[in-house]
């Protein structure tokens, strides 16, 4: 059987979202609490595509999961920023204050690390990361410049 992805997402689009929760529920073989219309698309096309074309091997679910298991992850969402307004002739201004990171350690700390065959040292600071007298914004762009 050739499964048109095309025309069956197509279909899908011209559903009400009631009738894509219906959907949902015969492909999935479970109801959806979702009203999300493009989200319900996406997934019951996926769905429909894995049953006839082949989902991914049971050796691959594995290797996801063990892949994701050393995942730092974050369990919970971001602290909320705190707005200050200022005002100012007439005009308000906001200063937003963030928390630190807490997956970062303090300010002042320095990191060492051995790298081909020598000692990198990165200071933390405050608003980055000080590496051979430059500040840069995050580890990322001082080892991985543009």
């Amino acid at each position: 059987m050739q499964f048109d992805v095309e025309r069956e997402v197509a279909a899908l689009e011209r559903m009400t979202v009631g009738q894509l929760r219906e959907r949902f529920g015969e492909v999935f073989g479970e109801q959806t609490n979702a009203r999300h219309k493009q989200w319900l698309i996406k997934r019951i096309a996926w769905k429909m595509q894995a049953n006839i074309e082949g989902d991914i091997s049971e050796r691959a679910r594995r290797r996801a999961a063990e892949l994701s298991k050393d995942v730092d992850m974050r369990t919970s969402a971001p602290k909320q920023r705190v707005a200050v307004a200022t005002p100012s002739n007439g005009t308000a201004t906001a200063t937003i204050q963030m928390d630190a990171d807490e997956r970062l350690p303090p300010s002042g700390t320095t990191l060492v690390r051995p790298y081909k065959g020598q000692s990198i040292q990165v200071r933390v600071l405050s608003n980055g990361f000080e590496f051979e007298g430059t500040i840069y914004k995050s580890l990322t762009t001082l080892f991985c410049p543009l």
